[in-house]
């Protein structure tokens, strides 16, 4: 019947309706799951990538290549006494103690090296550690008494006393800070020194600033040093003069002035070093302070006999004058042996000997340190010298020295073959003389 069809059409399109609805609602379903399962595949598939690079950036074992592990080459030189290793930084300056029984060095590490010269030929060397906190010392120069040393900080741009003194077993090594100079100097201190005397310090820095202190860090006085820039600043051994070179092609010598009492009087102009035609890079006294060696960038080394009475009018005098081969616009720095017989010239890392008899050369040491050469100074002997310009010092024999006073004591004897007495002091002299530079040299 009618009725029956119309139930029967409107059953059917309920059923097409449900399955279509429910057609709509899986495929909603999957669209939600696909990209769901396909990000998870993509976090898997990342995962894995950063995995491997990881296997691959994951450092390995280090390969011991046995040439790079391998020391750089020992330094070696037939007048060589010894090495002293201790400093863990470039060294900057030393200085012997007035007892000659310490060497003092000062490096970046921070430290202050303290080394018996007793067993400098040995193996092992003694040594001290005195450090210097938050700062390095660029200079170092030793009290007149042996038991305290002077430190320039290069950071602080001043000057500091240390006192060496006895542990509680008895030994040496215990230091302490005794004195912190003000920092008066604008600029760099290039130069520092302590008389002899114990009566003053002075130090220079590298415009024209040079300033006289008492020992308790009192500023004595203040004197323009007219170089315009200022290379070198020292106090004479004998404690009486300090004095300076810089752009100007003179050495000025000033006299610090004591009463009688010991009270500070004034600074004067003692007397200059000239004939150079360009400035003065560097000069060095003897210990009697009667010799004054320089070494310019007009290229030549001179020394001059300074033992004058400047009060009366005598000016110094060149009694030697020498060039050196390298070039002249790179600074140099010049010692005199204590005996006066040689000068050594150092050259970025190289030194240099030469006769002051002559004036000619008398033996090189090339490359003797990795960098250039800080400082050199001579045993009060004259027998050894001393050089710093990397993390170690080196000792050499004075074998220059050696052959020159085996020259002069030749003349010396041809002058006094008539005299039994002399004649036979100078011959034991000259043997002796010969022995020790054959030990050396084999």
């Amino acid at each position: 019947s009618l009725l029956q069809e119309t139930m029967e059409i409107i059953l059917l399109t309920m059923i097409l309706g449900a399955t279509i609805l429910l057609a709509v609602y899986i495929g909603r379903i999957f669209k939600h799951k696909q990209p769901t399962e396909s990000t998870t595949e993509d976090i898997h598939e990342e995962e894995e990538v950063i995995n491997k690079e990881k296997e691959i950036v994951k450092p390995k074992k280090k390969v011991v290549d046995k040439k790079t592990k391998e020391k750089a080459p020992t330094f070696l030189h037939p007048w060589l006494v010894s090495s002293l290793k201790g400093h863990s930084g470039r060294v900057m300056d030393m200085d012997i103690s007035p007892n000659g029984k310490h060497l003092a060095s000062s490096g970046e590490d921070r430290t202050v090296l303290v080394w018996s010269t007793k067993d400098l030929a040995g193996k092992e060397h003694k040594v001290l550690r005195c450090n210097v906190e938050y700062d390095h010392g660029m200079r170092v120069k030793w009290s007149p008494d042996s038991r305290a040393f002077v430190v320039q900080k290069a950071v602080q741009n001043c000057t500091e006393v240390y006192k060496m003194s006895k542990k509680a077993d008895g030994s040496l090594g215990d230091f302490s800070v005794a004195v912190t100079f003000p920092a008066k100097h604008q600029t760099d201190i290039i130069g520092m020194g302590i008389s002899a005397t114990g009566k003053f310090i002075a130090t220079c820095s590298d415009k024209t600033d040079l300033i006289v202190w008492s020992l308790k860090g009192e500023v004595l006085d203040r004197i323009d040093t007219v170089h315009n820039l200022t290379y070198c600043c020292k106090v004479s051994p004998c404690g009486r003069f300090v004095a300076t070179s810089g752009f100007t092609p003179d050495v000025k010598v000033w006299e610090v002035k004591f009463s009688r009492s010991g009270e500070f009087e004034k600074v004067a102009r003692a007397f200059d070093l000239t004939g150079h035609s360009s400035g003065v890079y560097s000069f060095s006294f003897t210990p009697d302070s009667g010799r004054m060696a320089t070494v310019s960038k007009d290229g030549t080394w001179k020394v001059f006999d300074t033992a004058v009475e400047f009060a009366k009018g005598q000016d110094p005098t060149v009694l030697m004058s020498g060039s050196y081969p390298w070039d002249n616009n790179q600074p140099s720095k010049i010692s005199i042996s204590p005996d006066g017989k040689v000068v050594a010239l150092s050259h970025d890392k190289s030194l240099a000997f030469y006769s002051v008899v002559t004036g000619l050369s008398a033996g090189a040491v090339p490359d003797v340190h990795t960098e250039p050469v800080t400082q050199v100074i001579f045993s009060a002997s004259s027998d050894l010298v001393f050089t710093a310009g990397d993390r170690h010092v080196r000792v050499f024999h004075n074998v220059p020295g050696l052959r020159i006073s085996i020259q002069d004591l030749t003349l010396a004897l041809q002058k006094n073959l008539t005299n039994s007495a002399a004649k036979e002091r100078i011959e034991k002299q000259i043997k002796s003389a010969e022995a020790a530079l054959k030990a050396i040299e084999g």
